[in-house]
């Protein structure tokens, strides 16, 4: 697998090439610019923010002038998981006038896209203050951004689940749809004794809640319980049942949380809470680039 720099760079480049339409990133493919500015001109470049958030997404800008003009000079001047407010600057950059303009829309893809993240993540953080709960992400990401949206979670102040398939063991419904009711122990059982990968496992009643945790499961993400007592009973009875065992066995919840109510299930005692609209329905942020002549 790439490294993380290396895996962002490749995704830039990716970027690049569907705006240019040439994978060697040719800059005379950007016909407007090749035919209005001349080959040698100088400029710079300013991002910067026209509204409040959180900043993500940061490294891919500088990838992308970097990418473009690689004697490029970038100053970044805030880093990722840094709030910002209306006409804060975040990068400076100087270097071919052709680079900076053909490289300008990726840049500010990628910033306000994660940037978007960031800050709807740390709405749900700040929402959940003092109550020890933790706010977590799930796959529901935009393909093959998956790695720097989850980084934007995390800039934000929140956590991530699984990456994806090959870390973690998470038994949902539908892998519990060949087994007989009376096996849904059995199933958590086979997981847990078979894997070294952490095993999560979806409960939809209080009694697959405490199945799951006499199979062995080490999450119980308590799926689409409302906040009250339906929700507290099921922590107490997972919390009940691990201490039975010996063991320590942590609650999630999921399934419809919004800013708005993220509280109150924390409130009920889960020790986490999961929620894609993190990475599916995360609001871009507003900024911009302006350019001028340096030369």
């Amino acid at each position: 697998m790439a490294s993380p720099a290396a895996a962002l760079n490749e995704t830039v480049r990716r970027a690049l090439a569907e705006d240019l339409g040439d994978p060697d990133l040719d800059l005379a493919r950007d016909v407007t610019t090749s035919s209005s500015v001349p080959a040698g001109r100088r400029g710079r470049a300013r991002l910067f923010a026209k509204s409040v958030g959180v900043l993500a997404g940061v490294a891919c800008a500088e990838a992308a002038f970097r990418a473009l003009d690689p004697d490029c000079g970038v100053e970044v001047l805030r880093r990722d998981g840094v709030a910002f407010a209306t006409g804060d600057d975040v990068l400076l950059v100087e270097g071919s006038m052709r680079a900076l303009l053909a490289a300008e829309r990726t840049a500010l893809n990628f910033v306000q896209r994660l940037s978007g993240v960031a800050t709807l993540t740390r709405r749900f953080v700040d929402a959940v203050a003092g109550t020890g709960a933790r706010i977590l992400d799930t796959r529901k990401t935009t393909p093959g951004l998956r790695a720097l949206e989850k980084a934007a979670v995390v800039a934000g102040g929140g956590h991530n689940h699984r990456f994806g398939l090959f870390d973690q063991v998470l038994l949902k419904e539908n892998h519990f749809a060949s087994a007989r009711p009376t096996a849904f122990e059995d199933v958590v059982r086979r997981c847990a004794a078979g894997l070294e990968a952490p095993v999560v496992v979806e409960a939809r009643t209080l009694d697959e809640a405490v199945l799951a945790v006499r199979g062995g499961a080490g999450v119980v993400l308590l799926d689409n319980f409302e906040p009250g007592d339906a929700l507290r009973a099921a922590v107490a009875a997972v919390r009940g049942a691990a201490a039975a065992a010996g063991r320590t066995v942590e609650t999630e919840a999921s399934g419809g949380v919004r800013v708005e109510t993220v509280r109150a299930f924390a409130e009920c005692g889960v020790d986490r809470v999961s929620i894609g609209a993190l990475t599916h329905s995360a609001p871009a942020v507003d900024l911009s680039l302006l350019v001028e002549d340096a030369s």
